[in-house]
């Protein structure tokens, strides 16, 4: 498994648009080989931010690069640069092989 987080710098007081233009979006992410979860994460409060991660699962390094490459990343970016003001400074990815995994017993 791969994960791939973007890291957000939210300016204060623009959370609630923030959260608003990333959960009224399409995502293109549905059908997409390889594709396992995705997470809007919202993280602690500076001075003059909120920081937030988008956390996706993918099956494989492979997959996510392979989607990177894609229509389906095309069209779920299209817009992106739209709302800059919402941002302090550019998002920061960052990629996660996984080493473990730990699941409830069942």
């Amino acid at each position: 498994m791969f994960v791939a987080m973007n890291r957000f710098r939210v300016a204060r007081g623009a959370e609630s648009d923030f959260e608003r233009v990333w959960t009224g979006r399409e995502t293109h992410l549905d059908g997409v080989p390889g594709f396992v979860e995705f997470h809007l994460l919202r993280g602690p409060e500076r001075d003059d931010h909120v920081l937030y991660a988008s956390h996706t699962i993918w099956a494989s390094e492979t997959a996510f690069q392979d989607w990177t490459r894609s229509d389906a990343f095309r069209r779920a970016h299209a817009n992106a640069g739209d709302n800059r003001a919402l941002y302090l400074g550019h998002p920061e990815f960052e990629g996660f092989s996984v080493i473990q995994t730990v699941r409830p017993k069942r």
